[in-house]
């Protein structure tokens, strides 16, 4: 007797993701002090952190209609085509963006400004359900929130904007002084939020960094250590040991994130 079977497969191939592993560039700017706004005045600090965003991509040279965007209130998340140029990113956009505030807080009484928090790192990031996912969205959300980047913002009173930006950007890119990089006007810091820890590089945009009114987070006695220098004795510092589903959505963070700190040491 012969027996006819017929196999049906239980899913679909086309409709199981694959995972993407293209890096790419990451980034989040966040309102300072927003729910001091009220809602009419937050609605049109939303338009303007929007428009300002475009602004200083387009003055840079960079397609903010290419962007893959995700408006959070009072933040906006982004995640940058694919061989977006870092360093105009990190020099001309940043450069724009600070221009474009100051001359718009020029103008204002204080109550009526608005500065932002500016985050920036490399790495995975796929779309996924409910936002991104990988582990450049988790790290950028850490830098955004961590109390030293607010902290510098807020006891830099004629300061318009903060940028942090992630060790590996500040190695790679930030060191080699192109598009106008300075190392030295960076500061080292070390963010630790929730299951991740690394360090992180923070500048102020049009702010001498020895005119600062109060040494920095973290800053050794005497003063913070000079950057550049500090630079050449440290290693990249941290190392990633797990991902597990991460994504972020309307600003919540889907599933977990576990970095290792490695402190480097001279030498190694």
């Amino acid at each position: 007797m012969m027996v006819h079977m017929t196999l049906h497969p239980t899913g679909r191939t086309w409709d199981t993701p694959r995972p993407d592993d293209t890096r790419r560039l990451c980034l989040a700017a966040d309102i300072e002090q927003y729910s001091r706004f009220d809602t009419p005045d937050q609605w049109a600090a939303q338009a303007r952190l929007a428009r300002a965003m475009r602004a200083a991509a387009e003055r840079s040279g960079l397609d903010h209609g290419r962007w893959s965007t995700q408006p959070q209130g009072d933040l906006e998340f982004a995640v940058l085509p694919p061989g977006t140029p870092e360093q105009l990113v990190l020099g001309e956009f940043v450069t724009h963006l600070a221009a474009g505030l100051g001359g718009y807080n020029a103008t204002r009484r204080p109550a009526g400004r608005m500065r932002l928090r500016l985050a920036i790192d490399t790495g995975v990031a796929a779309t996924a359900a409910l936002g991104f996912s990988g582990p450049a969205p988790i790290a950028v959300a850490r830098y955004l929130n961590a109390p030293e980047v607010k902290q510098a913002l807020a006891t830099a009173g004629s300061a318009s904007l903060v940028v942090v930006v992630s060790d590996r950007l500040y190695q790679d890119v930030v060191r080699s002084r192109v598009h106008g990089l300075d190392p030295e006007q960076y500061h080292r810091i070390h963010v630790r939020q929730k299951e991740f820890a690394g360090y992180g590089w923070v500048r102020l945009p049009g702010v001498d960094p020895q005119d600062e009114r109060e040494p920095w987070p973290g800053a050794p006695e005497g003063g913070p250590r000079h950057p550049a220098r500090a630079a050449e004795r440290e290693q990249p510092s941290f190392v990633q040991h797990g991902v597990h589903g991460t994504g972020i959505q309307a600003g919540v963070i889907h599933g977990s994130i576990v970095y290792r700190a490695v402190p480097g040491e001279a030498g190694r």
